[in-house]
């Protein structure tokens, strides 16, 4: 009987550590600019939210306030973490093709290793984030207690799904392709550069996008210090657990075929 996926990558935590490590170097290996290219994303993001605002603020005819950009930046940073966690975990089983085929680890651990990786760009963007959410005097208040779940929800999702779409990409490598151009276009349906409630009727249907509302419940308890909204969030943690039990049940019935396939 096989084992649990959850109990045999606790087992090989460190083989996942090694790994995320390991994605980190590789990646930074010889790159002049170093972690700042984790900064340069969000705010390649940022620039384009700016001027989404600024066009709004044009048309209401009110200033583009240093609490704008905050408000962009603070969903930049983590829409940046998901589509990178998404695009690099869903190479990872191909792209670590000679380990795939020669030793035995769960094979769970490269996206999740891939994911990993970009927490840490993940973190060092935070910090420039942090220090311009006080320069906009921001504040403070109890309602941060949420952002830890917010994150934790986040997380898991670009896990669950960077997961699944890697064992797609063994059998199909245009899985590699969808994948980008669906990157590319989801920042046009998910709340980065507005705020669902722009956009009236049709603030239903962009929130049943799971991502959509963690990102406004970082705005609702950072920017604005009030709860996110909970029907939402409950929504998105539902998602976010059938996304897990899909993504582990599918990988574990495909996986038998991953080194014959490759």
């Amino acid at each position: 009987m096989a084992p649990h996926p959850l109990r045999s990558l606790l087992a090989h935590r460190e083989v996942l550590y090694v790994l995320t490590w390991r994605d980190i170097t590789i990646k930074y290996k010889q790159s002049v600019m170093g972690f700042l290219w984790a900064i340069l994303m969000p705010l390649v993001i940022v620039g384009a939210g700016v001027l989404v605002r600024a066009g709004v603020a044009s048309v209401s005819g009110r200033p583009l306030l240093i609490g704008d950009v905050a408000a962009v930046a603070l969903k930049a940073v983590p829409w940046a973490f998901v589509v990178s966690g998404i695009r690099f975990a869903s190479n990872s089983l191909v792209g670590n093709s000679n380990l795939l085929t020669k030793i035995y680890l769960p094979r769970e651990i490269f996206p999740l290793a891939s994911v990993g990786s970009q927490l840490i760009d993940f973190a060092v963007a935070t910090v420039p984030l942090t220090a311009l959410l006080a320069l906009a005097r921001v504040g403070i208040s109890l309602q941060l207690v949420w952002v830890p779940l917010l994150i934790a929800l986040l997380v898991v999702q670009v896990a669950a799904l960077g997961t699944l779409l890697s064992a797609g990409s063994v059998f199909f490598r245009d899985v590699k392709y969808v994948v980008e151009v669906v990157l590319t276009f989801a920042i046009f349906v998910t709340p980065v550069l507005f705020d669902v409630d722009m956009f009236g009727r049709w603030r239903t249907l962009l929130l049943l996008n799971p991502v959509a509302p963690l990102l406004e419940g970082l705005s609702a308890t950072v920017i604005h210090h009030h709860p996110p909204e909970l029907g939402w969030l409950a929504y998105s943690g539902a998602v976010t657990v059938f996304a897990v039990i899909l993504a582990l049940a599918l990988f574990r019935r495909l996986e038998p075929y991953f080194a014959e396939t490759i």
